[in-house]
């Protein structure tokens, strides 16, 4: 008996060891299984959020919508086999691939929003001009507080500081676009004189004198 009852014993004990060592080597493989599914997930979520901005910006540009996505399959449908690895990584190779190719599209459906948008600004009259048509509105002269004043009523949306319009002022003066008058301490600023007004009240003023 004891001799029948050895091998019975160390074969029990191989097919513990070998158990064992199945049962690692499946919980092992388990892991990296999610660890792979994890990875396509996160591949997954990115593919959806730049889908969402696409459409954002399609939107915002009144282009048709886009078709919806597709509905994710269940994680359990889509677990790869063990067997499969090299499937899996060409799989995840071209979703990464499909990610980098809609990058550029975000791009360039981001510039004519920013195109547009610099058309805009740019259609706006400058500051210089503002002050011109607010001289040759005015009947009398205005200090540059007044002027840089009453641009910001006009405009509220735009952040007109008095400093830049005084500097602005001097700068049309200058190039004899805009007239400079003192009174005492303070300075004003008008529209300029026309040439022929100035050249018809320096021809009548010698006529008064000899009168």
């Amino acid at each position: 008996m004891p001799e029948t009852a050895t091998p019975a014993t160390e074969l029990a004990s191989q097919y513990l060891a070998q158990v064992s060592g199945d049962l690692d080597a499946n919980v092992k493989e388990q892991e990296r299984i999610n660890a792979e599914i994890a990875t396509l997930q996160e591949q997954l979520a990115a593919l959806q959020h730049d889908h969402n901005v696409l459409v954002n910006v399609q939107q915002a540009l009144g282009i048709s919508a886009a078709p919806a996505a597709p509905a994710a399959e269940p994680a359990s449908a889509t677990v790869p086999s063990p067997r499969r690895k090299k499937a899996n990584t060409a799989a995840g190779g071209k979703q990464k691939a499909r990610k980098s190719a809609i990058a550029p599209r975000k791009r360039a459906a981001g510039k004519p929003a920013a195109k547009a948008m610099g058309v805009a600004k740019s259609a706006q009259p400058t500051l210089v001009e503002l002050i011109r048509r607010h001289l040759a509105e005015q009947k009398e002269p205005r200090s540059a507080a007044e002027i840089s004043t009453a641009l910001g009523q006009a405009h509220p949306d735009r952040d007109i500081a008095a400093k830049v319009v005084r500097v602005t002022l001097e700068g049309l003066v200058a190039k004899s676009q805009a007239a400079r008058s003192k009174q005492g301490r303070s300075v004003f600023y008008a529209a300029p004189v026309p040439e022929s007004a100035a050249a018809t009240e320096t021809e009548a003023q010698p006529e008064g004198a000899d009168r």
